[in-house]
């Protein structure tokens, strides 16, 4: 019998190697789950005995499903988080949607540089069943290490690697993110519009950013690239982006903006600089969140997703039994108000 050093506890990890299988399978044979060859959970019996591995309470109830809490994890500083009605109601419709399920949400952020080794711990110290994960940025630390954990994850929006592939191991719900902006430009053009400007978000780091900006080019295919202007999602940023673009662009006519919060930023920039919406300027956002977009002077016209049912379809892909994740792409339309 092989022995590690005196006060050294053997690990899954160590089992895992020594069987030739992964960890996930070392947890099936455990917990007695179906679907591991016989054979698989005779060599992993015999080595859990030779190596006198004991199960720890915690990673069984992370398999199990016993803590009744599901970690719901934010690449955001929590600042933003909090003053951006669309994570306010994402996560409205998470916590509504894991209530049904007798669970509770743990919000965990990342927002200083020791987060991600803070919550790589968290999530696999048996602490939580399972994880929902949004505003993750591409190639984060987060994309590989959420593959190795025994926990199901699904993430809020297509999640992208550095190299731009979405991350194929586990569930996604998203919105119709290049569709809707393709609906949205493709209203300004209707009303005769012939500058017709973006502000994006940050899309070398957001997923839904990109797709926007792609659905613009989608309608737009030679518009210069002086008409585009990228912003950080936030109210401030997209102030300041409009006002790069009016230096530039002085003739333009209308503006695409990737979000409602930030076409508020934008409408307070127009109306700094003399322009009146629609009449000289017509804008478009998108989200359709009512408190943002029905306040706004003039009300917006705005590409509308279901925010709240997305935060619901993220908490409810948790529990799905399938033998492949699942992944929802939310369809999305265009609202008509006043600003086009």
């Amino acid at each position: 019998m092989t022995r590690r050093p005196h006060g050294q506890r053997p690990t899954i990890e160590d089992v895992a190697r020594r069987s030739g299988v992964s960890r996930s399978t070392v947890s099936r044979v455990i917990n007695g789950e179906p679907k591991v060859r016989a054979e698989v959970v005779e060599q992993v019996r015999r080595v859990i005995a030779e190596l006198g591995y004991v199960p720890n309470q915690a990673a069984r109830q992370l398999v199990t499903h016993r803590t009744n809490a599901v970690a719901v994890v934010a690449d955001q500083p929590d600042d933003r988080l909090f003053l951006d009605p669309y994570f306010d109601c994402l996560l409205r419709g998470i916590r509504r949607e894991l209530a049904l399920h007798g669970a509770q949400a743990v919000l965990l952020f990342l927002d200083e540089p020791d987060d991600h080794a803070r919550v790589a711990d968290y999530l696999g110290g048996g602490h939580v069943d399972a994880a929902v994960l949004f505003s993750l940025h591409p190639g984060g630390r987060l994309h590989e290490m959420i593959g190795r954990l025994d926990i199901p994850a699904v993430f809020g929006g297509r999640p992208l690697l550095r190299d731009g592939d979405t991350v194929r191991a586990h569930a996604y719900v998203d919105g119709d993110n290049r569709g809707g902006a393709r609906q949205a430009v493709r209203h300004l053009v209707s009303l005769g519009r012939r500058r017709i400007a973006t502000v994006t978000g940050p899309y070398d780091q957001e997923h839904s950013a990109a797709e926007r900006l792609a659905g613009y080019r989608d309608v737009l295919p030679d518009a210069p690239p002086e008409l585009v202007e990228r912003a950080d999602y936030t109210r401030q940023g997209a102030a300041a982006a409009t006002a790069a673009l009016l230096d530039r662009c002085p003739d333009l006519d209308a503006v695409f903006v990737a979000s409602d919060l930030m076409a508020s930023g934008a409408l307070e920039t127009l109306r700094t600089r003399g322009r009146r919406v629609p009449e000289d300027v017509a804008v478009v956002g998108f989200d359709d969140l009512a408190e943002i977009a029905e306040a706004t002077d003039p009300p917006l016209t705005t590409v509308h997703q279901d925010v709240g049912e997305m935060g619901r379809l993220m908490a409810r892909l948790l529990f799905e039994r399938a033998e492949e994740p699942r992944s929802v792409v939310v369809p999305t339309r265009l609202v008509l108000r006043e600003s086009a």
